[in-house]
């Protein structure tokens, strides 16, 4: 615990490539991005969106465009660019580990039109073919399930007390590091894991998915 929260605090002192957006976009936008680099291994769950780790550039710009009140357009590319930023975590040599929970309704969602949103299901669909990436659905067919409409993120640190978990809401993201909160999430992110088909089942319903659109 020492030794990693020493290791933390001398990497912070370094400059991140999140450090050109400080003063551009909400302090909540770089804070994703210090506790996904921290973290050793992350779980989300999405019941209405993609995961921000595997959107295309114009799934994105669909999505920040939606926002109200309206974003100036400088804004909706800086968060765009942000967005694609923190890909770099996830792709590649030392890429992280991580799981997706998705829900069917998700993947059903054409941001951006048919064609962005079958582009970014075979994206998706790619990237779940790494060897550090598992992607789960939730198929329509599981009917109700634990933790229906949240959207959650689990960055697993290097010892258990450095774990942060993330929330999205309308108003930026929301992040809980208490013992309590985290045993919940992780339980209920166990349980929706339940309810998921297996990694290649989910896969086959991805690129179905994407035919049918």
């Amino acid at each position: 615990m020492t030794d990693a929260l020493a290791e933390m605090a001398r990497t912070r002192t370094a400059k991140h490539w999140w450090d050109e957006y400080r003063g551009k976009l909400p302090d909540g936008f770089l804070d994703v991005c210090e506790v996904e680099y921290y973290a050793t291994r992350i779980r989300t769950a999405q019941t209405v969106h993609l995961p921000g780790l595997f959107q295309t550039e114009e799934h994105a710009r669909a999505l920040f465009d939606l926002v109200v009140p309206a974003l100036p357009r400088l804004e909706v590319e800086l968060r765009v660019a942000h967005r694609l930023g923190r890909q770099a975590i996830s792709d590649g040599d030392g890429s992280i580990l991580y799981v997706g929970i998705i829900h069917e309704a998700a993947l059903r969602m054409q941001f951006g039109g048919r064609d962005v949103a079958r582009r970014q299901l075979n994206h998706l669909a790619e990237a779940a073919d790494r060897d550090n990436v598992t992607i789960v659905v939730i198929p329509f067919s599981a009917g109700s399930f634990h933790g229906a409409g949240q959207s959650i993120l689990y960055a697993q640190g290097v010892v258990p007390q450095l774990d942060t978990v993330q929330l999205d809401t309308a108003y930026g993201p929301l992040f809980a590091d208490a013992a309590t909160p985290l045993a919940n999430y992780r339980s209920l992110l166990d349980l929706m894991e339940e309810s998921a088909l297996s990694a290649s089942r989910s896969q086959g319903v991805i690129t179905s998915i994407a035919r049918e659109i």
